[in-house]
């Protein structure tokens, strides 16, 4: 049972996050918080309770935030912290699918507002070599197909980042960029952010299907900020070319002998954040 109690006004403005977005092609329900251990965790609980598709849960801050691989994402105040629950008619092995097209998505939004935003594979948002944020989605299968799906999204907005992160509000203030992306960005705030994330993860849903996704492929690839990268595999020296329609990373192996390609599963190589 859901004990947490939802907020009827906290420093977020759900009015203005729905002026923002504007329409949509999923009606969406709103859940905002002040603190939460998790918005992921809160959404999979309000599903249990018979939420429907559309159910977006968001956080202030989160005490127990996860990534990719169960690391923990650092959550404090200042952030965006999301989830919003779909229901894809997917195999279970495409579930990857999910993720590739949410981080499309929010990359190709934020670029249209003048945010050169890039996409570390799988998962991760990049931002002038440093981490903006990350997707992590979870789902349920039943007789191998995904019934349910939750896209849980962090992104830096105000908040403190270690090194090897930024935040959106300190991009902003830089003079190089100041001017020709605050006009661009206007009132920009996390109200905003939200929108633009959400309209983000809705338009990548568009491209996820039963068919694959092997249309949206070369545009996800396109924002890879480790494509042509020089890597190591096995002892063997490669160069990352893209990814396959499994979201499996693809990597051609230098060889005195024909090229060979081989695809690389999330957590098999580190990539770093330096593009």
């Amino acid at each position: 049972m859901l004990r947490i109690h939802e907020l009827a006004a906290v420093a977020f403005d759900k009015h203005c996050l729905e002026t923002f977005l504007g329409d949509v092609p999923l009606p969406l329900s709103f859940h905002i918080f002040e603190t939460l251990p998790s918005t992921n965790q809160t959404l999979w609980e309000l599903l249990d309770q018979g939420a429907t598709p559309g159910t977006v849960v968001i956080a202030l801050q989160q005490t127990a935030g996860r990534g990719q691989w169960g690391r923990q994402w650092q959550s404090s105040t200042g952030g965006l912290y999301l989830s919003v629950a779909l229901a894809p008619d997917l195999v279970a092995t495409n579930s990857a699918h999910l993720t590739l097209c949410s981080a499309w998505g929010i990359a190709t939004a934020l670029r249209s507002y003048g945010i050169p935003v890039l996409i570390k594979w799988p998962n991760d948002l990049i931002l002038c070599k440093r981490k903006l944020g990350g997707i992590l989605t979870e789902t349920r299968v039943q007789q191998g197909r995904i019934t349910k799906a939750v896209v849980g999204v962090g992104i830096n907005w105000a908040n403190p980042v270690p090194e090897t992160g930024i935040n959106l509000e300190s991009f902003l203030e830089q003079p190089i960029e100041a001017n020709a992306l605050r006009a661009q960005f206007a009132n920009a705030s996390l109200e905003r952010l939200a929108a633009i994330t959400l309209q983000g993860i809705l338009s990548g849903y568009q491209h996820v299907s039963p068919e694959g996704i092997d249309a949206l492929l070369p545009a996800y690839v396109e924002l890879l900020s480790c494509r042509g990268r020089s890597v190591i595999v096995d002892g063997r020296s490669g160069v990352i070319v893209g990814v396959a329609s499994t979201g499996e990373l693809q990597v051609r192996l230098n060889s005195l002998a024909a090229a060979e390609e081989i695809c690389l599963k999330p957590g098999t190589i580190s990539l770093g954040y330096g593009g």
